[in-house]
Parts: structure tokens; C-alpha cells; sequence
């Protein structure tokens, strides 16, 4: 694996036309995020995100990504995907690490420091501006739902919530933990969830 760069990953907006849908993850991940620069672009848990994305008409996602969904390559081959009506974040910037080799879940202080909140706040507010009705905000994992919680006015927007959809979030979550279930069906049943968010 890549050493972890730990550079804030920025919010991934549309090139044009309004904000319908964010989507926030906890962090950027070591094989995704923190190498493409892209939320979710590349991380293990992001291929599931993009084929709902795809799958709704919110993404198109150059063909060549569904072949090695690695951030490295992504970001040596120049790929990326193009976003419409749909914004993609993190409750925390930066892939959190100790010792540049293994993410390290951010911690509530690294959550709830001022320039995080701040940065969260701004990055909402850009979604939702222009909007009449409130933005729909759909947080992945009880950590990015935790923080944004504390947001909910700022500006007012209606938050929906999943397991985070790496295979550790989705055993969690599942029934008793998942045992006796397949992964690839709890990723399915995920999927439908998230496609059914953003059509809603």
C-alpha cells in the first residue's frame, strides 16, 4: 500500500448546475481519497458510492475506472468523475494517521475542532445555496452522522444516514453482526438504499 500523504482531501463539486444531494464519509481513505485527491475516488468502499452514483445519473465515471479502482492509478492516469446535482465530502478532511502507514479513525476533537466544523458549515452552505427547499445530506457511518448533527441549522438540511459501506461498517450493521450473511449481499442491499436516497 501507498504511504498515507494525509493532505486535506477537498469537496467534490458539480462543474455546473445545482446541488440536489451531499454525501459525506468519515475520512479519506490510504488507497482511495488520500492518493486520488477525490472523496471516495479509489477507496474500496467508494467503488460502491460511484456505482450508485452512476446507476441514478449523478456520476459519470470514465470506463476505464471500473477496471482497478485504486486512487494511485486514478490520479497517474488523470481519471475522474463528473458530477451531477450531487456534492461528495468528509466529516474529516484528512486521512487520519499516526504513523503514515494505517488510517486511524479521526477522533471527536479532530471532529469538532472550529476549522473542521467551519469547513464542514461552508461546505454545506455552497450546496445548498440558491435552494428552496432544504438540501438532503446523506451521512455514511455513525461518526460522519455524529458530526453533522451538530450542523443541522447551519444551513437547515434534512439528514439521512447508512453504514459506512466498508466491509467492516456493513458487518457491524448488519444482523447479529452479519453472521451466517454474504458481503456481497449486504453491498447489494446497501446499494439499494443509497440509490433509493438519491432518487428520493
Amino acid at each position: 500500500m501507498p504511504r498515507i500523504q494525509g493532505r486535506p482531501v477537498p469537496a467534490l463539486f458539480p462543474t455546473s448546475g445545482a446541488v440536489s444531494v451531499m454525501l459525506f464519509g468519515e475520512a479519506p481513505g490510504p488507497r482511495g481519497a488520500d492518493q486520488s485527491g477525490l472523496p471516495f475516488w479509489g477507496d474500496g468502499a467508494g467503488i460502491t458510492v460511484y456505482r450508485a452514483l452512476a446507476a441514478t445519473g449523478r456520476a459519470e465515471v470514465p470506463s476505464a475506472a471500473w477496471e482497478d479502482w485504486d486512487g494511485a492509478r486514478f490520479r497517474a492516469l488523470g481519471l475522474a468523475p463528473h458530477l451531477l446535482g450531487t456534492a461528495l465530502s468528509n466529516a474529516y478532511p484528512a486521512c487520519p494517521t499516526k504513523d503514515g502507514e494505517h488510517f486511524l479513525a479521526p477522533s471527536n476533537k479532530d471532529l469538532l475542532a472550529p476549522a473542521n466544523l467551519t469547513r464542514l458549515a461552508a461546505e454545506l452552505a455552497r450546496a445548498a445555496a440558491g435552494r428552496s427547499t432544504p438540501l438532503r445530506v446523506i451521512a455514511f457511518g455513525k461518526r460522519a452522522e455524529w458530526v453533522l448533527t451538530r450542523l443541522l441549522e447551519a444551513p437547515p438540511f434534512e439528514l439521512h444516514a447508512l453504514p459506512h459501506p466498508s466491509a467492516q461498517g456493513l458487518l457491524q450493521a448488519a444482523p447479529g453482526k452479519g453472521r451466517g450473511l454474504k458481503l456481497d449481499d449486504l453491498r447489494a442491499a446497501w446499494r439499494d438504499g443509497l440509490e433509493g436516497l438519491l432518487r428520493g
